[in-house]
């Protein structure tokens, strides 16, 4: 219910605290991969998920920026700490 496109949330209404963690996480991501990078790699990965898994909604969830911002959603302070590139050590 909410897509994070260049930095900027688009929502289907006010999101809670962990939601706004979870798309500031890809936000951070989208800004180490210089956007564009994100997106590319978003979209292969997805592709390699859906060949693999044959179900769309596993192959997101497999997605390694996914993966980080679920893992860390709960964790408000996780922004403070994350290292750079953190979504690579997932995959």
């Amino acid at each position: 219910y909410a897509i994070n496109l260049f930095g900027i949330v688009f929502a289907k209404g006010q999101l809670n605290a962990v939601d706004r963690n979870h798309e500031y996480i890809h936000t951070l991501q989208q800004r180490e991969m210089l956007f564009i990078g994100f997106y590319v790699w978003y979209l292969v990965e997805w592709i390699i998920g859906l060949c693999r898994y044959r179900n769309s909604h596993k192959a997101y969830r497999q997605i390694s920026f996914e993966r980080e911002a679920y893992a860390h959603q709960h964790d408000l302070g996780y922004r403070k700490y994350r290292k750079h590139f953190s979504w690579f050590r997932i995959i």
